[in-house]
């Protein structure tokens, strides 16, 4: 696994982040990638790939609040995704039907919340009613928040919000984000971490207003094989780090006192 850059220093009172207020838990973000080329690899139809990618999700949902993650947002089908043959994205979006159907009984039992993000009307037909019977029946969860992208982009979330805004001045950054959150396009809290597996380095339109000052890490290991101990050693790294926010650490601080 790789770590990014570190950040540039910049002590400006305008790009101050937006903190978030559950200092109890972290917000991991994961971007799934490697199901296709995970199966193709070993000689599969590209569907066999995404149907081990739920398995991989179930692991990383039954991991994460014992690794003290009390959010997670999936970056499971992008607004670009469409693009895709027809037959891949048909695969796709009977997989989530499945998921929601298979494992709602256990994210209830588990204390898992489900929240979809993203646009809604662009979905096969009964999808998005399913989706809200899901988002209904977990809604009192309180040992993880999972968020699932789907038909999602930042680019467009942030311009939603934005037109959706009333007034002629800048709206503050926390009221920003819950407006991205209220329309159903954000998460509104920031992201801790960002994961990308699948060997790719790059965001791909992904939570990007709250990933402003997010860790970065990218693995290797396709989608597939990600589990609890590729979370673990993600969030191990996390935790080594120096997060300043764009300020200054305080050793340096105290050494030109």
């Amino acid at each position: 696994m790789q770590s990014t850059l570190e950040l540039k220093d910049d002590t400006s009172a305008h790009d101050a982040p937006m903190r978030s207020p559950h200092d109890h838990g972290l917000h991991v973000a994961i971007i799934m990638d490697g199901n296709g080329r995970w199966a193709e690899r070993r000689g599969l139809p590209r569907a066999t790939g995404h149907r081990e990618g739920i398995e991989a999700v179930r692991r990383v949902v039954e991991a994460a609040p014992d690794l003290g993650v009390n959010a997670l947002t999936l970056f499971a089908f992008s607004a670009d995704n469409w693009r895709r043959p027809a037959l891949e994205v048909e695969v796709l979006m009977l997989l989530l039907r499945t998921y929601l159907r298979r494992d709602l009984k256990r994210l209830v039992d588990n204390g898992v919340r489900l929240k979809v993000i993203g646009r809604r009307d662009r979905l096969p037909h009964g999808l998005a009613a399913e989706i809200e019977t899901a988002e209904k029946a977990s809604a009192l969860g309180t040992r993880l928040e999972l968020n699932v992208a789907i038909d999602y982009s930042g680019r467009d979330a942030i311009a939603n919000a934005a037109a959706g805004w009333l007034g002629d001045n800048s709206p503050p950054r926390a009221a920003f984000s819950r407006l991205l959150a209220w329309q159903g396009h954000g998460t509104g809290r920031d992201v801790d971490l960002m994961i990308r597996t699948g060997g790719e380095k790059r965001l791909s339109d992904f939570l990007l207003w709250e990933c402003a000052y997010a860790e970065l890490l990218f693995s290797d290991a396709m989608w597939p094989d990600f589990g609890a101990a590729h979370l673990h050693a993600a969030l191990a790294d996390f935790h080594n780090r120096e997060r300043r926010f764009g300020g200054l650490s305080v050793a340096p601080l105290l050494a030109a006192e």
